[in-house]
């Protein structure tokens, strides 16, 4: 059952151009990629969660410590 919840069923299409193309064969070569398709929904996943966490709230964010400041325009 919960293998079938983490079951890839959505498609997703990428276009490069020649440059790119060229780079991503290159790359893959070099370091001996053997499943593109692994390799790009890896890096776009971890590009996703790491801005996710990036801007994820804090406790203490700067907003929220000058929100009683008397030197606010805003009363």
């Amino acid at each position: 059952m919960a293998e079938e919840k983490l079951r890839r069923t959505t498609s997703l299409t990428l276009k490069l151009n020649p440059r790119e193309a060229r780079a991503m064969s290159i790359y893959c070569k070099r370091f001996r990629v053997r499943n593109k398709s692994e390799f790009m929904r890896h890096a776009i996943m971890q590009a996703i969660i790491g801005r996710f966490d990036s801007e994820h709230p804090t406790l203490w964010e700067q907003s929220e410590l000058t929100l009683f400041s008397q030197d606010r325009k805003n009363y």
